[in-house]
């Protein structure tokens, strides 16, 4: 099947890109969330030291995509 120009796409252009914006939210999502941790920490916020839960939301506009992940952070 021949290629069209909607489909014609630099994939290791893709692949970068993606790879970039995912290095960029994991860093400034890991800091966020530190920060966040040891905030409540120092207040007295968390008062015990259970799993924290945790979501992620990504969307991607112009192709409607919405994703989500459920996790948990350790403070213990």
């Amino acid at each position: 099947m021949p290629m069209t120009r909607e489909t014609d796409m630099n994939e290791e252009a893709l692949n970068t890109s993606v790879r970039k914006f995912l290095k960029t939210l994991g860093v400034t999502a890991q800091r966020e969330i530190e920060k966040a941790v040891r905030e409540a920490a120092s207040s007295g916020r968390l008062k015990d030291r259970h799993p924290l839960p945790a979501k992620a939301v990504i969307t991607v506009g112009g192709i409607d995509l919405s994703v989500e992940i459920d996790g948990a952070i350790a403070v213990d």
